[in-house]
C-alpha cells in the first residue's frame, strides 16, 4: 500500500522484441551468448514464450519495419545496415503466433502491422484469423510507416505525407470497425444451437464502405472471433499520432529518457480521449525502457559495457538515419551536433544531451550518438541492481502516469533471463506486479484491463458504434447513417 492508504498501481510488463538478429542493438549477434540468429526458428520464439508467460509477462509485443535503414551513407545504401544485421533483415511476425499461442495460455501477443501499405479487408481477416487460432490473445501495433525505402518497394516515389498518412490511417480504422463489428450480428453463427445451417444469412451483412481513401462492400470473410476486434495498440506521439491515439488506442506505447519529459505526451492524450467521451483512464500508456538487472549496480554496469563492445557503430548511425531521415555522414567526424544548423537534428541531440546519464561534459559527435543508440535505441537505459531498477520504475509511474514498460533487451534471452531472476521478484514483492494473470487463458484486452469478460471494445471506445447487436436487423450505425 502507498502512503495514502491506495493500493499500488499494478505494472503491466511486456517484453519487446523483433523477428530480426539484432532488433534495437545493431551487431549484437556477435555477442557469444546471444541467440538473436535463431530468429527464424520457430522453437526459438515458442521457447521464449513459454519462459516469459511462466514470469507472468502481459505479452510480447513485436516491432516491425517494411523496408531496410538506407539513409546513412546513401541514399538507398544498405552496406552499414546489413552486416551489423540492423533491423534487416526482418521476418514477418504475425505467423508465429498460432505456434507461440498454442504452446501457452494467457500471454498476449501484439503485432505490427501497416495501415499505408495493406488493404483493410485483407489485414481484417488476418487478424480475425490469429484471434480464432490464438482464444483471443492478439493485439494490433496501429502504424503508418515511416520509411522511404518501405514507399519505394511498395510502388511510391516517397512517403504519403505525415499526416495524410493518418487521415488514411483512420478511415482505415472505421472500415476494420465495420469487418470485425459491424457485418456478423453477435448471435449470427447458429451452430451450437442446434439450428439448421452454419449461420443465419439476415445476420451477415456487407459494410458497403464507401469512403476517400477506401471502397470496401465486404462482408468480413470470417466469424467474430474471440476479441472481434484485436487489442489496439499505437505508437505516434507526433500530434497527429497523439489524435489518433486518443482516439483508437487501448494503449499507447512511448520513449523517453525521462519520466517527467513523457508526461506532457500522457497528458496530452488522456486530455484528448475525455474530450472524446472516452474513459482517459482505460488508456494504458507503455514506457520502452532498457533494463539491465545483475546482482548489484557495478555487476549491471560491468554487464552492459561488456555488452557495448560488441554493437555495430556504423550500423547504429544508420538506425539513426532510418528514425530521422538524416544522414550524419554528410557531416564532419568531430560535428557536434547540438549546434548544427539542421533544426531537427540539433533538437533531437540537445534532448539527450541533457537527459541521458554519464554524458555530461561529453561532445555529441557521430561516436557519442552512436555509442549511445547501439544498445537499446532511443529509449531509456536502467541500468542496476534490482532494487535500483524497480526505484526507478516505479518513479515512471508516479511521475510519469505511465502503466508499464515495454521492457527490451540487449542479448536474447539473457537480459530476459536477468529480468525474470533479479527484477520480477523484486516487483512482486513490492506488490506492484501480479504473481498471475488477472484472468488466466483470458483473452489479451481481459488481461490488459484485469477484467474477466472484457474481450471485446470497451463501451466508451468509438469502435463500439458499430457493434450489431443481438435482436438488430441492421447495425444502429448503419440505420443512422442511411446505409
Amino acid at each position: 500500500m502507498t502512503s495514502d492508504n491506495k493500493p499500488k498501481k499494478q505494472l503491466i510488463l511486456n517484453a519487446f522484441a523483433m523477428q530480426s538478429p539484432s532488433h534495437l542493438n545493431p551487431g549484437l549477434h556477435r555477442y557469444p551468448k546471444d541467440q538473436g540468429g535463431n530468429y527464424k526458428s520457430l522453437q526459438h520464439w515458442v521457447s521464449l514464450a513459454q519462459k516469459l508467460e511462466a514470469a507472468k509477462f502481459h505479452a510480447i509485443f513485436f516491432a516491425d519495419v517494411l523496408g531496410g535503414y538506407d539513409v546513412f551513407k546513401g541514399p538507398g545504401n544498405l552496406n552499414p545496415t546489413i552486416p551489423a544485421a540492423a533491423q534487416f533483415p526482418i521476418n514477418d511476425p504475425l505467423y508465429s503466433i498460432p505456434a507461440m499461442a498454442a504452446a501457452t495460455e494467457s500471454i498476449g501477443f501484439g503485432v505490427t502491422a501497416s495501415t499505408t501499405y495493406d488493404a483493410p479487408y485483407a489485414l481484417a481477416r488476418r487478424f480475425s484469423t490469429v484471434d480464432h487460432l490464438s482464444n483471443g490473445r492478439v493485439g494490433w501495433n496501429i502504424v503508418t510507416s515511416y520509411l522511404d525505402s518501405a514507399a519505394r518497394n511498395f510502388g511510391l516515389n516517397t512517403q504519403v505525407e505525415h499526416d495524410e498518412r493518418y487521415r488514411i490511417a483512420d478511415e482505415y480504422l472505421d472500415v476494420t470497425y465495420k469487418l470485425w463489428e459491424g457485418s456478423w450480428r453477435d448471435d449470427a453463427v447458429n451452430v451450437k444451437d442446434g439450428v439448421a445451417g452454419y449461420a443465419d444469412p439476415k445476420a451477415v451483412r456487407q459494410i458497403d464502405h464507401k469512403g476517400k481513401y477506401f471502397n470496401v462492400p465486404g462482408p468480413h470473410l470470417c466469424e467474430p472471433s474471440p476479441q472481434r476486434t484485436p487489442f489496439l495498440l499505437q505508437a505516434g506521439t507526433s500530434t497527429a499520432g497523439k489524435a489518433f491515439a486518443a482516439k483508437h488506442a487501448e494503449a499507447i506505447f512511448l520513449h523517453g529518457q525521462k519520466p517527467e519529459l513523457v508526461r506532457p505526451s500522457v497528458d496530452s492524450v488522456r486530455h484528448q480521449a475525455q474530450a472524446q467521451g472516452r474513459d482517459p483512464a482505460s488508456i494504458r500508456v507503455i514506457a520502452g525502457v532498457l533494463a539491465i538487472v545483475a546482482e548489484t549496480d557495478d555487476a549491471a554496469h560491468a554487464k552492459f559495457a561488456e555488452l557495448a563492445q560488441y554493437g555495430d557503430r556504423e550500423g547504429a548511425l544508420a538506425l539513426f538515419g532510418g528514425w530521422s531521415g538524416y544522414d550524419l555522414s554528410k557531416y564532419e567526424d568531430d560535428q557536434d551536433f547540438r549546434f548544427v544548423e539542421q533544426p531537427a537534428i540539433r533538437s533531437m541531440v540537445n534532448h539527450w544531451a541533457s537527459t541521458v546519464p554519464g554524458t555530461g561534459g561529453k561532445k555529441w559527435d557521430k561516436k557519442t550518438i552512436s555509442e549511445y543508440l547501439v544498445l537499446g535505441g532511443n529509449g531509456a537505459k536502467i541500468i542496476g541492481s534490482a532494487k535500483t531498477v524497480a526505484d526507478e520504475l516505479e518513479r515512471w509511474v508516479e511521475v510519469g502516469d505511465v502503466d508499464g514498460f515495454n521492457l527490451s533487451y540487449a542479448s536474447i534471452p539473457e537480459t530476459f533471463d536477468d529480468i525474470i531472476k533479479y527484477l520480477i521478484p523484486e516487483l512482486q514483492r513490492r506488490g506492484v506486479f501480479h504473481n498471475d494473470y488477472a484472468v488466466k487463458g483470458g483473452t489479451f484486452r481481459e488481461n490488459m484491463y484485469g477484467e474477466k469478460g472484457q474481450s471485446r471494445l470497451p463501451e466508451s471506445h468509438p469502435g463500439t458504434k458499430y457493434v450489431w447487436r443481438k435482436g438488430e436487423e441492421i447495425p444502429k450505425y448503419a440505420t443512422e447513417a442511411g446505409n
